[in-house]
């Protein structure tokens, strides 16, 4: 029997390739569905019956941290993180996940991560409880994500493509990321606009946070880009970039809105 999966993963990119990597494996992986938020992700895992083999759960999501889960439902099952964070993982891996992955996630560890999984599976039809989530050790990774890495751990330049060259572009020239059916692209203070091979998730973690801010899944800014903030309906903020964004309108997603002003407020 195949194994039965869930991803709980707020990029829809990094979801689908992390479902066609499954789908690749030698034995194959089966996916019963997919989440982007906690709040989805218990509805999936209550409606989920059996429950499935093994969650694969991203550390980030539209409405929180994955931790959240834990507390809200009961996870009878084996977890494997994913993150683009790895000091977080490693202390998540000691709590109840049965291994971790670093975004962009290698095919190859995935493989191995799998045969692990598949070692550890009880033969009973229905997998024993997986541990409870110790709240002191959620808290302590929660204070590990506010805390601020060394600078040098972050990009300085990408490089891009034109025509048949390739281009440096330092972070300093770059006043947003965007993502636009299906493609990331950098959007240069000059105006320009090329393609990168990330995703705004992978993104998010190699930019140092004190200068780039996620404004929503689509938008990611450098603060000197944001060149007015406006109050929207429902508690929500529209900010105008500069270079013209292509969205009319680039809201910032409605649980981040505390945690933006924070972080301009420094």
């Amino acid at each position: 029997m195949p194994l039965r999966a869930l991803l709980v993963e707020d990029e829809p990119l990094a979801a689908r390739r992390l479902a066609d990597l499954l789908a690749r494996q030698p034995e194959p992986v089966q996916v019963l569905g997919t989440a982007e938020s906690v709040t989805q992700a218990v509805a999936l895992l209550a409606s989920t019956q059996p429950a499935p083999d093994v969650l694969f759960l991203d550390i980030h999501l539209a409405d929180g941290l994955s931790f959240e889960l834990f507390e809200r439902t009961e996870v009878r099952c084996p977890v494997i993180f994913t993150t683009a964070y790895d000091q977080y993982a490693l202390q998540a891996f000691k709590v109840n996940s049965v291994d971790y992955l670093l975004k962009p996630i290698d095919e190859e560890e995935l493989a191995a991560a799998v045969r692990k999984l598949r070692e550890r599976l009880p033969t009973a039809p229905q997998p024993a409880p997986a541990p409870a989530f110790d709240p002191a050790l959620l808290a302590q990774l929660v204070q590990q994500m506010q805390q601020t890495p060394p600078a040098a751990s972050y990009k300085s330049q990408f490089v891009v493509r034109v025509g048949e060259h390739l281009k440096v572009v330092p972070v300093e020239q770059i006043a947003y990321f965007f993502s636009l059916e299906k493609a990331t692209f950098l959007q240069t203070t000059e105006g320009r606009k090329f393609v990168v091979d990330y995703t705004m998730d992978q993104l998010e973690g190699l930019l140092d946070p004190r200068r780039f801010f996620r404004l929503n899944r689509a938008y990611l800014a450098q603060q000197a880009a944001i060149h007015d903030i406006i109050h929207y309906t429902n508690s929500r903020l529209q900010t105008v970039l500069k270079p013209t964004a292509p969205d009319a309108q680039v809201l910032v997603s409605r649980e981040k809105v505390n945690v933006f002003k924070s972080w301009l407020d420094r």
